[in-house]
């Protein structure tokens, strides 16, 4: 009789165990389940990267470098241009460095909304990208024009130019300074400055800053027609480091599905990683 029980009561121990342990188990993997990921999450290491990295500070100046370089080539070997000579750039992370407002989505929780992007607008202390105060300043003075072409919206027109005015750049009346309207493209205004002036040089972080040939393009179409376009690159095209956002994620990793959930474009960005 002590037998049976003392077996009994070590199968119901054994028992008792193993429900325990997988309930712990599941209760584990519940909890594993319902962690959420952070929005942002995956954007830290880069705003970080362009806020702290000497290297970020090092290709900025390396891009302008290379403009004043160009720049020189051009006014020195001169043709007879019948029209103003002028250089297009863009504005945010080409001009302006924005990575407080993209510090500000990681510190929130939350994604890109124009109402959050207006409020930073409006504090008015985006920072100069290194080198391109010294870079714009130079070309105003050996006589070209600089046109600003943006895609602000145009409610935040006043605040930008007060931003930009505090910081010493040139050519800021309205007539050098194009913002979105009515379309997102930039060609349009590109054969607006066209018309009256002979565009020489443009400068951006994004590859459409340059030509619509790179516009809602996926990945490979980019890849390749950079690849075809390579001279012009260092040369008319002066491109500005932005890990932070761009093209190459909203139209190229993410393929334009703006729509898709948080979780749905962690999956997305994970699937594209290239391993071995």
């Amino acid at each position: 009789m002590k037998i049976k029980t003392i077996i009994t009561l070590f199968i119901f121990t054994i028992l008792f165990g193993c429900k325990t342990q997988q309930s712990q188990s599941e209760s584990t993997i519940s909890e594993i389940k319902t962690i959420q990921i952070p929005v942002r999450e995956y954007s830290v290491l880069t705003v970080l990267w362009q806020q702290h990295a000497a290297e970020y500070r090092a290709l900025a100046y390396q891009a302008y470098n290379t403009a004043q370089l160009q720049l020189d080539n051009i006014l020195r070997n001169r043709k007879n241009y019948e029209k103003p000579l002028a250089i297009v750039t863009d504005i945010d992370e080409t001009v302006l460095n924005n990575s407080p407002y993209n510090g500000k989505m990681i510190e929130l929780n939350e994604e890109y909304s124009n109402a959050r992007w207006i409020e930073w607008g409006k504090e008015k202390k985006a920072e100069i990208v290194p080198g391109s105060l010294d870079f714009f300043k130079y070309a105003a003075s050996k006589g070209v024009e600089i046109f600003y072409i943006s895609n602000r919206l145009l409610v935040q027109k006043s605040e930008t130019i007060e931003n930009m005015q505090k910081l010493g750049l040139p050519f800021l009346d309205d007539a050098h300074f194009l913002l979105r309207e009515t379309v997102s493209g930039k060609e349009p205004r590109r054969l607006q400055v066209q018309k009256t002036h002979e565009i020489i040089m443009l400068l951006g972080d994004n590859l459409s800053d340059f030509s619509e040939v790179f516009d809602n393009q996926n990945t490979e179409t980019r890849n390749f027609k950079v690849d075809s376009l390579k001279a012009a690159f260092g040369n008319k095209y002066i491109v500005l480091p932005n890990p932070m956002y761009g093209d190459w994620e909203t139209k190229g990793i993410l393929e334009g599905k703006y729509n898709w959930t948080a979780s749905q474009k962690d999956s997305i960005r994970h699937s594209k990683i290239i391993s071995y």
